[in-house]
């Protein structure tokens, strides 16, 4: 496994190599500053697993990185890490399709466990989300929600295609897609990384 470390404050990268060392034993770490070493490497050898990068880079920052990995990398998982906790913030680089965000006061065992939800094709949306909507709209969207739609819901945040989603439950494709667009009128969202946010939010990551 090689994960590629891009953040422009050394002693921070030298934490993150710690903690990002314990995935697994043959974890292979490449760290750099800036966001143009970080493409330029990635023009060079493009075997990389995932990359965790910095929002608030100098120079070329971490929003126009992002955009950049998304065009010529389209399929690398980036795992964006920030000193905000800003819910907007947190938005903005899903949106522009990253695979989660994490802040920088998050600790290590919970930053391995997003590491591996990522890798595994998930998108990890930080816990300060769940402020986001009050305590009484939250409950009563996870109630509107039968048992399939939380299934179907789950895989979707994983990544999954409707066709694929429908080959792991079972059923067919037009009644995913069904779900799906109940899923997204129950939740309030409009695609699916807002219906992932979402899922964060409900406490619907894992089966109870």
């Amino acid at each position: 496994m090689r994960l590629l470390i891009c953040d422009d404050h050394p002693l921070f990268r030298e934490g993150l190599e710690l903690v990002v060392g314990q995935l697994e034993p043959a974890v292979e770490l490449t760290s750099l500053g800036d966001a143009e070493a970080l493409l330029a490497e990635l023009a060079r050898d493009a075997g990389y697993d995932l990359v965790l990068l910095d929002l608030g880079l100098p120079g070329l920052g971490g929003l126009e990185a992002l955009a950049r990995l998304r065009r010529d990398h389209p399929d690398l998982p980036v795992l964006v890490i920030s000193a905000s906790e800003s819910p907007g913030d947190v938005r903005a680089v899903l949106e522009r399709g990253a695979s989660g965000f994490i802040p920088k006061s998050t600790r290590g065992p919970v930053l391995l466990g997003a590491l591996q939800l990522v890798l595994a094709g998930g998108i990890y949306v930080p816990p300060l989300m769940m402020d986001a909507q009050p305590p009484a709209v939250l409950a009563e969207r996870r109630h509107a929600l039968t048992e399939r739609q939380i299934a179907v819901l789950r895989l979707l945040a994983r990544g999954l295609t409707n066709r694929e989603i429908a080959g792991v439950l079972k059923i067919a494709e037009g009644t995913v897609k069904t779900h799906v667009l109940h899923l997204y009128e129950a939740l309030d969202v409009s695609n699916r990384t807002e219906a992932a946010m979402r899922m964060h939010e409900l406490g619907l990551d894992h089966p109870e």
